[in-house]
């Protein structure tokens, strides 16, 4: 197909000013693959880089283009990289590892010192609509996904990494605290991991819901009273809120040897109850992303097992980038805003 020479984009200028520009389609180097963008999915880390203009130590310094759970169309290969593959329809591992140092050798390419992730400063995202990366973060999906779901594969894969993480097993009994995207969806992956149990945590009454319709077998209002008045001891907690009050909560309902991982960011420093952690034998670890996730997540999303579909809420196109950044605060039942680059 004779590609364009410029493309649109949605730029963020500073914390709360985003604009549509054009910029020059990219041209895929070897190795990589250039992507036509179908739809992204709207993470909470874009709306803070919106409403804040930074998280942590990564600052919008210069504008930055948004987005990093995205699907699309291979349009073009670089050198190196088979021509049948263009026509593919691809869910985006949105990251860049260097492939040599210890982290990357060792499979653990999440922690590689080097990373470059999409719309994390200065490295633009797929709020855009083309975009180029490594052709084997490309990963191929079937066509009984939607590109929406094909999008969502990569929050998908942050539930499949803090489940293994957790290492639930068959039979476990498994608290999520957080019904966000995330918590969601971590619910989900324990479900599909065996888990006898899954109970759901959070103080907006309608993500409870949801988690509900979902399958969780227990949802609990969070702000209802101490969770130990709700639950017996669990096996594995996965907290996806990142409040203080429900991390704490976590080690009150652990049960001996029970796991627990912290997905959500939130204070960068909290007191841990180290003579209960030694004394129950708990595991405590963290969750930064993900790696070697995405083809588990996809044969989870084609199978059934987990429904990506179901958590869209809204759909926006290229120039109501703003509004889909802002709908957590306009529309109260908002789980997930999809934009499309294309319209």
């Amino acid at each position: 197909m004779n590609l364009p020479k410029e493309q649109p984009r949605s730029l963020l200028r500073r914390a709360g000013d985003v604009v549509v520009d054009t910029a020059p389609v990219p041209e895929p180097g070897p190795g990589q693959v250039l992507i036509e963008v179908a739809a992204v999915g709207v993470c909470g880390s874009d709306v803070h880089y919106f409403d804040h203009g930074r998280i942590a130590d990564f600052v919008v310094e210069e504008p930055l283009v948004l987005g990093h759970e995205a699907s699309g169309v291979i349009r073009a290969v670089g050198a190196g990289v088979p021509a049948d593959r263009v026509g593919q329809r691809v869910a985006l591992e949105p990251q860049q590892t260097c492939g040599r140092c210890t982290q990357c050798l060792t499979g653990r390419y999440n922690l590689c010192p080097d990373v470059e992730f999409f719309a994390t400063p200065p490295v633009h995202g797929a709020f855009a609509r083309y975009v180029v990366l490594a052709a084997h973060r490309a990963h191929p999906v079937p066509d009984t996904l939607s590109d929406e779901a094909a999008a969502l594969i990569e929050p998908l894969s942050v539930g499949v990494w803090a489940a293994r993480k957790a290492a639930i097993e068959p039979g476990d009994r498994v608290l999520i605290t957080g019904a966000g995207p995330v918590g969601l969806l971590c619910a989900d992956v324990a479900r599909a991991r065996g888990a006898a149990w899954v109970a759901v945590s959070d103080a907006v009454g309608h993500r409870l819901e949801v988690a509900r319709q979902r399958g969780a077998h227990q949802v609990i209002d969070a702000i209802a009273g101490p969770l130990t008045d709700s639950l017996e001891p669990v096996d594995v907690i996965i907290e996806c809120s990142g409040a203080a009050p429900a991390v704490r909560s976590a080690f009150e309902v652990a049960a001996p040897a029970a796991r627990i991982v912290l997905v959500g960011l939130g204070a960068p420093n909290l007191e841990l109850p180290v003579a209960e952690i030694q004394i129950k034998e708990l595991v405590v670890t963290g969750t930064f992303r993900y790696a070697n996730c995405y083809p588990a997540a996809i044969a989870l999303a084609a199978s059934g097992a987990v429904d990506l579909d179901g958590l869209v809420t809204g759909r926006f196109g290229l120039d109501q980038v703003a509004e889909a950044l802002q709908a957590s605060k306009t529309d109260p039942q908002s789980l997930k805003p999809v934009v499309y680059p294309g319209r």
